[in-house]
């Protein structure tokens, strides 16, 4: 009620009598400034200047390159392997059921057989070197393999009940998270690794 009570007041709606009411030359209201203009008006103000893009020579970006570390797709598949492996013998240890380990071990596989086909398919298969050289052909074979890589882990799982006898769902979940997680302990330990 008490802001509609203002609104309707007549004296609050009245403008100020030092406030011109007619805009003319010499009592023109200052425009703001567009945020543009305050950006550019601050680098400006501490001297400094918007560096240049320059390019790179093919020196300089071989020796980019060189100094940047290089992450194998095979030792990752590798590790996934063996991640897979001391897991499923851990779960076997640690419950005393076969059928534990079983799962554990073909959670794991279900992430590492379809990345090493998908690593395979990327580095050393035919289509890999015929496409080598054309970015753009380069990314459409990395989603083909993507694609199948997805496709193969999906029928290894819903296969899952009929490989392995006495499947325990929650072992099999376990190995499939530990193996995925393989990828972001690669990453970490390639960016954590002195150059």
């Amino acid at each position: 009620m008490g802001g509609f009570a203002i609104l309707r007041n007549p004296s609050v709606n009245r403008l100020p009598s030092a406030m011109p009411t007619k805009p003319g030359p010499d009592n023109r209201r200052p425009q703001p400034k567009a945020a543009h203009d305050d950006h550019t008006d601050a680098w400006e103000e501490d001297g400094e200047q918007e560096p240049e893009f320059k390019p790179l020579t093919r020196e300089q970006a071989q020796q980019w390159r060189a100094g940047q570390p290089e992450l194998s797709l095979w030792r990752l598949v590798g590790v996934q392997v063996l991640v897979g492996l001391v897991s499923g013998a851990l779960a076997w240890l640690l419950t005393q059921r076969a059928s534990v380990g079983w799962s554990v071990l073909y959670g794991a596989a279900a992430v590492a057989v379809p990345s090493a086909l998908m690593a395979y398919g990327l580095t050393s298969s035919a289509l890999a070197r015929l496409l080598a050289g054309v970015a753009q052909a380069a990314f459409a074979g990395f989603l083909l393999w993507e694609g199948i890589k997805i496709l193969l882990a999906v029928a290894m799982l819903w296969s899952a009940p009929k490989v392995v006898p006495d499947l325990n769902w929650p072992g099999l979940l376990v190995g499939l998270v530990l193996a995925l997680k393989v990828y972001w302990f690669g990453f970490w330990f390639q960016i954590r690794r002195p150059k």
